[in-house]
């Protein structure tokens, strides 16, 4: 009972994953955050851009 206790402590190939799992969540926030943000001053300015020209 030991020894698997000892083997289960020493891998530790599932922190791996769930650090990556973490990680793209946090950049998937990031992205879809300056997106919008992004994406909204766009609009603005193609909207103005088009009035101009009109």
């Amino acid at each position: 009972m030991n020894d698997i206790f000892r083997r289960f402590w020493r891998e530790d190939e599932g922190q791996d994953i769930a650090e990556y799992a973490v990680m793209l969540a946090v950049i998937l926030v990031i992205v879809v955050g300056t997106v919008r943000l992004i994406g909204g001053n766009a609009n603005n300015v193609f909207s103005s851009v088009a009035s101009s020209i009109q």
